[in-house]
């Protein structure tokens, strides 16, 4: 049996622009799933794994705002937290379409926790944004408050900035392999997973950080052996000259194509970058084939044409 790595984004379940409410959220995990179920009925057992951008930002408003009340939490357990919510969210849509299909597997959710370099460059020179835009009065006293690193970013507001090191190792790709062997779909790497480093003997510990979840399921891919990565968004298909007048999107590239278009500058470090980057490492370390499309384009061909296909 193959193996597939679905990575379903925040943004694909958040929309941006939309009001979210939960019921929205299930929505539109349920409407994703179309792409797990055509894998399944191709022979192909998947891994899920999910973003978790909008979500972790609204976990860290909330304790943020309670901080005077309630224990304030951290950063690493807020993404360990909605790695769990949002996993619930998904097993139970998932368990729901798999009766309806008359299929019998189960489903398990893990919280993940990924390894990263206590000396990434990222964590001296934090630029991955979270949460809202606020007043830069507001902004400086949350770095009082919580020790916050923040950025101006335009109109007189600024935002909080977060390191996002680089993932080396899925702590718990051995235990995914073996669900899979057994025939179970898994959802792991949630959030890009929960970032932890090594202290001087060796012992795990938590790091207050986001790992981008693209580059953490491709990582993920790599470990268990996957041939395919299927990395929704909010758009159908990956752009050249974005957002301008000569805006091409494209159906086919190769490995090489993808590595000049992205050397070429196509894909900005805040939007399509980091799965094109995640592509392409997947690609290079043995991967055959990455699909980057969205929900709606998922569900009008749940057979893995639509999109853009990355060969190596």
């Amino acid at each position: 049996m193959r193996k597939a790595v679905v990575a379903l984004g925040g943004n694909a379940i958040s929309p941006p622009g939309e009001i979210d409410s939960i019921s929205k959220q299930f929505k539109r995990t349920r409407e994703s799933l179309d792409a797990v179920i055509g894998l399944l009925k191709q022979d192909i057992i998947p891994v899920i794994t999910h973003g978790n951008g909008p979500q972790v930002g609204n976990a860290a408003l909330r304790t943020e705002e309670l901080a005077d009340s309630i224990l304030y939490l951290p950063l690493g357990i807020n993404v360990a937290d909605t790695e769990g919510g949002m996993g619930y969210m998904i097993e139970q849509s998932l368990i729901n379409r798999l009766r309806a299909e008359g299929i019998k597997r189960q489903v398990v959710t893990l919280i993940s926790q990924v390894l990263v370099d206590k000396d990434d460059p990222s964590i001296k020179d934090p630029t991955k944004y979270i949460g809202l835009a606020i007043p830069e009065a507001e902004a400086k006293q949350k770095v009082k408050q919580f020790g916050w690193h923040i950025k101006a970013v335009g109109n007189g507001l600024w935002r909080r900035v977060v390191p996002s090191p680089q993932p080396i190792d899925i702590i718990n790709s051995n235990v995914v392999n073996q669900l899979l062997d057994l025939g179970h779909i898994v959802i792991a790497v949630g959030g890009g997973g929960v970032p932890a480093f090594r202290d001087i003997e060796g012992n795990l510990e938590g790091l207050d950080a986001v790992i981008d979840k693209d580059k953490a399921s491709a990582l993920l891919g790599n470990q268990i052996g996957a041939e395919l990565l299927y990395i929704f968004t909010n758009v159908e298909k990956v752009a050249l000259n974005f957002g301008k007048e000569n805006e091409t999107q494209i159906s086919r590239l190769t490995l090489e194509q993808t590595r000049q278009y992205f050397a070429e500058g196509h894909f900005p470090p805040g939007d399509m970058g980091p799965k094109i980057e995640a592509s392409i490492k997947f690609l290079e370390d043995g991967g055959e084939k990455v699909i980057i499309t969205s929900i709606d384009g998922i569900k009008q061909d749940a057979s893995g044409n639509s999109g853009t296909i990355i060969t190596r």
